[in-house]
């Protein structure tokens, strides 16, 4: 006992000492404003770049933007339009290009080309630049993508802040290109980079100039030359504040409650309206008007209905039917992806156990919903699912697969420990949501009784020392700690939680970035810190979850490369890909809060506050078919939670510490 308690000892020191030292190492660029942004005041750190992704229902752009040495602005606009197919019509067909002319220095202030200093920088659904043109003149510029047309905007402002009149010469700036006909899938593709409100201009005292650049992409008989950008800039600040006003977290740290609500921006903005139907796609200039097993059905589509979006609610109704095209009599694989605009698959990795990845994400979705039509409709995929991992059981009575959701970058051997927890979970879920729908009491037995011989399965196949650790293999033969091992943890297997949580936060695995896929290499995928964090807390190990989160959340949202979670590194540059957000908001709403579905209109509730937390609440919840509020506050003895619905308490409960409750609506 004395041993075991040392050990412990050692590794909480050595996990203090990595965290306190990766804290101390950081020092923020960014810092949260009142407008419920974030901004970048200039500084002498410089020069600096950074990028981010914004999408409309037709467009997307990875923004290349910073500082240079001199304080002027540096901008490279990736404009991607997913429905402006090319040839071949592949993952990757959407066309792209590239627009880096910044207009500023083309512009003229009393006979002289106009040389800024940039002030600072604001994020907040768009990136909005604040620089000087001399002492006197102040120059506003606003760059968003349209929310429903396939067009990037600009607007630009110029205050005349003096105490004379200047002339301001605006060039007119008109570029058009035009693609090759047999490079498109719908032949000629016309672009347009076009500045509006150009001329010669007399600007007074205290007056301001406005005028606007569009970068627009159109099919043969389209036409989006007359854009109001003022209008667009007001659409997509009003998308924006839907995000922000729905789903709100509210803790006592506001780096916290600002990470989760950047993170509703990109998990839901980046939809796009396919011929196929909305399709959500990860984005990071590759991946659009398409859907995966892992970044849609198991990712972000669980988390659309506590949103309330309905567009992104409609999203994941389609791109569950996208995949219920591919049920089979002989249980050959579901396509991993569907691509371009639902009219071609992708399979290259095999089988990545797609199939446990869509059953575990329908049935959560379909209860979080809490809708009995849609749940219905998803039934026959989720027994299609259920059957086809049952029927990838190996000899030892966990699930086989050619790769796993990282396809083949990292080893994972034929039978992998996340699609085996997914399809644990799944059948789990499948319990509870066809109690709901009153299916056959005999079909849920079996399922229930199959869920309790995989988790036995689990340990005895998976369960391991691992370097110095008990927590999990990651397949068969496995030597190093994977990041993966979190995998567990979030299907509320909980049998190794201890020696897990361990690794997961030793000097073996944690890096400044997070998790590294695998002990002693550089590279990490955001997305299993994200599910290890939800699992972390999830097994009620509060305080160094909210720890870890709030370091990650910092470093994410307030550091170099901002405001959201990220793909990978090295692979990706850190893209922002928008299912990852997804995953960072489900730390809160399962993690933090511990919100376990249980039925169309019911579910567990296990929340988690933290020691020097007084309350936290989760407001305006569309989940289970209601609006409703979850509030928790300490009491002497445990915790108060209150469950407001339409601003009236529904259920007020004291409950102890780490206690599951049971909500019915």
């Amino acid at each position: 006992m004395i041993r075991k308690n040392l050990k412990f000892y050692t590794l909480t020191l050595a996990m203090f000492f990595v965290l306190t030292t990766l804290t101390a190492q950081q020092q923020n660029r960014w810092e949260i404003n009142k407008q419920g942004g974030v901004t970048w005041e200039i500084d002498h750190r410089l020069p600096h770049r950074d990028h981010i992704e914004m999408s409309g229902k037709q467009i997307s752009a990875v923004v290349e933007y910073g500082v240079e040495a001199d304080k002027t602005f540096y901008v490279k606009r990736n404009v991607v339009w997913p429905m402006l197919r090319t040839i071949p019509n592949n993952t990757h067909a959407s066309l792209t290009h590239v627009f880096s002319d910044n207009i500023i220095p083309m512009i003229k202030i009393d006979g002289d080309f106009i040389k800024e200093r940039v002030k600072k920088i604001s994020l907040n659904g768009t990136i909005e630049v604040r620089s000087t043109i001399g002492e006197k003149i102040v120059l506003i510029r606003t760059l968003f993508p349209s929310t429903g047309m396939p067009v990037f905007c600009e607007n630009y402002r110029i205050k005349n802040n003096g105490t004379r009149s200047v002339k301001i010469e605006v060039p007119e700036i008109k570029r058009v290109t035009k693609t090759n006909e047999e490079d498109g899938v719908y032949g000629v593709y016309t672009l347009t980079f076009e500045v509006a409100g150009s001329g010669t201009f007399k600007l007074e005292p205290g007056k301001s100039l406005e005028f606007f650049l569009t970068i627009t992409g159109e099919k043969l008989g389209e036409n989006y030359q007359m854009v109001d950008n003022n209008k667009e800039l007001k659409s997509r600040k009003t998308l924006v504040k839907q995000f922000w006003n729905n789903l709100v977290l509210e803790t006592p740290d506001s780096t916290l409650n600002r990470g989760f609500a950047f993170a509703k921006i990109r998990a839901a903005e980046s939809i796009y309206e396919t011929k196929g139907g909305p399709m959500h796609g990860p984005g990071g200039l590759s991946y659009y008007a398409a859907i995966w097993a892992n970044d849609q059905a198991e990712y972000v589509n669980p988390f659309f209905p506590y949103l309330g979006y309905k567009y992104g609610i409609e999203s994941a109704v389609n791109s569950y039917k996208h995949f219920a095209r591919f049920m089979n009599d002989e249980f050959e694989p579901i396509p991993s992806s569907i691509i371009a605009e639902g009219v071609d698959i992708w399979n290259g990795a095999k089988d990545r156990g797609d199939a446990a990845m869509i059953a575990y994400g329908a049935t959560r979705f379909a209860m979080s919903l809490g809708d009995w039509k849609t749940a219905e409709k998803l039934w026959p995929l989720i027994e299609w699912t259920l059957e086809y991992n049952k029927r990838k059981l190996n000899v030892a009575g966990v699930v086989n697969s050619d790769t796993d959701e990282l396809e083949g970058r990292f080893p994972a051997g034929n039978a992998n420990l996340c699609t085996s927890s997914l399809y644990y979970d799944a059948l789990n879920s499948a319990v509870y949501l066809g109690e709901s729908l009153e299916k056959n009491k005999k079909q849920l037995d079996k399922y229930r009784a199959e869920a309790a011989t995989l988790k036995q399965s689990i340990e005895n196949y998976f369960g391991a020392t691992v370097m110095g650790y008990e927590t999990y293999r990651y397949y068969e033969r496995n030597k190093k700690l994977r990041a993966w091992i979190c995998i567990p943890l979030t299907m509320g297997i909980f049998d190794r939680k201890e020696g897990t949580i361990n690794a997961l936060f030793s000097p073996e695995l944690w890096t400044e970035d997070g998790l590294a896929t695998e002990s002693g290499d550089k590279t990490f995928w955001d997305r299993a810190t994200l599910y290890a964090l939800r699992g972390v807390l999830a097994a009620g190990e509060t305080k160094r979850g909210i720890d870890y989160l709030e370091y990650y959340t910092n470093r994410r949202l307030l550091g170099e490369h901002v405001p959201y979670p990220v793909e990978a590194y090295p692979e990706g540059g850190q893209r922002h890909l928008s299912a990852e957000s997804g995953l960072y908001c489900r730390i809160y709403t399962e993690g933090l809060f511990g919100i376990r579905p249980t039925g169309l209109n019911s579910f567990n509730l296990t929340p988690r506050l933290a020691a020097d937390w007084n309350e936290m609440s989760l407001r305006k919840i569309h989940a289970f078919g209601e609006l409703f509020d979850i509030e928790v506050s300490r009491t002497d003895s445990g915790l108060k939670v209150i469950i407001r619905k339409n601003g009236t308490i529904y259920k007020d409960m004291n409950i102890a510490s780490g206690e599951t409750i049971g909500v019915q609506f």
